[in-house]
């Protein structure tokens, strides 16, 4: 298999992007719980978030003419990679408690992999970023594993 990956994107495994603060209201979480169809009250009244909040509240937001061509908000933390289309690769989540209304979040996220492979149409890259979410305190909500592969 030749070499995709160079030096210069080698050198983003053990980066961090900048940490990102989020303010978590009870709208919010009423809203995704309606949206997600949410059957327990305590999610339905904004008392405690739905496992999956996290998810969604972490998801850039991008107009339509910005995405690129897989629907995507482009991502500023990835390094300069030969292969551009990008395809979910699998996460591990550890939910370390519920997230309440009111709470400040602050996420962290880095590269931690990067490797490659050959699939049955061809190379691909793999890359996998550690996303660790906190209250402001260092209380852990969250450690999310995630692989994006690019081919």
């Amino acid at each position: 298999m030749s070499e995709l990956i160079s030096d210069d994107a080698r050198a983003w495994i053990g980066k961090s992007a900048p940490p990102e603060r989020l303010e978590v209201n009870r709208s919010d979480i009423v809203k995704y719980s309606i949206a997600t169809e949410q059957q327990q009250e305590k999610y339905l009244n904004g008392d405690e978030a739905p496992p999956m909040f996290l998810f969604g509240l972490l998801r850039p937001v991008g107009r339509m003419e910005t995405l690129t061509p897989d629907g995507l908000v482009p991502d500023s933390f990835v390094p300069e990679l030969p292969l551009k289309r990008v395809m979910a690769g699998g996460t591990k989540m550890q939910l370390h408690r519920a997230v309440k209304p009111g709470e400040v979040l602050v996420a962290k996220k880095s590269l931690q992999d990067m490797f490659e492979k050959n699939g049955s149409t061809g190379p691909l890259i793999f890359v996998v970023y550690e996303l660790k979410v906190e209250t402001e305190a260092g209380e852990p909500i969250l450690t999310e594993h995630q692989t994006r592969i690019f081919r």
